[in-house]
């Protein structure tokens, strides 16, 4: 980027898991979006036992409908409160009949999409919480992402 050029932010990218980490990483996104004047697209990347679970039959598609949709609420609350637009989509972050699909090339091919500007996702939870789903990513992120990426 040459210095004349101005740096700008149409799409932010807010991937998240449901934990309290990508709770605050929302709240980041809406503040970068805010500040450039931007969207936020949150994408709630699924786990590998829910993910498998479904596949299974073990795991009840409308309760993790009615859980995802909950926390994807509470995100939509944080958007409208600082009058950012949001749009939302929920992906699958692991396969059992594809090896690749991890939450990290979700987070990168979700941010190709919506031709997201900006990443902002989790970092590793506090030592001793439960590991979450986008714990795994924020490395795999942010060693590959084009856009800029900051992990809160």
């Amino acid at each position: 980027m040459d210095a004349r050029e101005s740096f700008t932010v149409d799409t932010v990218l807010a991937p998240v898991d449901g934990s309290e980490e990508s709770a605050t990483a929302v709240e980041y996104a809406v503040a970068v979006a805010d500040r450039y004047d931007a969207s936020v697209h949150a994408v709630f990347v699924l786990g590998r036992g829910v993910v498998r679970g479904l596949d299974a039959g073990t795991v009840k598609e409308d309760e993790v409908a009615d859980s995802t949709q909950g926390f994807l609420d509470d995100v939509g609350r944080i958007a409208a409160d600082a009058d950012v637009s949001l749009s939302t989509s929920v992906d699958h972050g692991f396969s059992t009949t594809r090896k690749t699909r991890h939450p990290g090339n979700v987070v990168l091919d979700t941010a190709d999409a919506v031709d997201a500007d900006f990443i902002v996702l989790p970092r590793e939870p506090v030592t001793g919480a439960p590991a979450e789903v986008l714990e795994k990513a924020a490395e795999y992120v942010l060693s590959y992402a084009s856009q800029p990426v900051l992990s809160v």
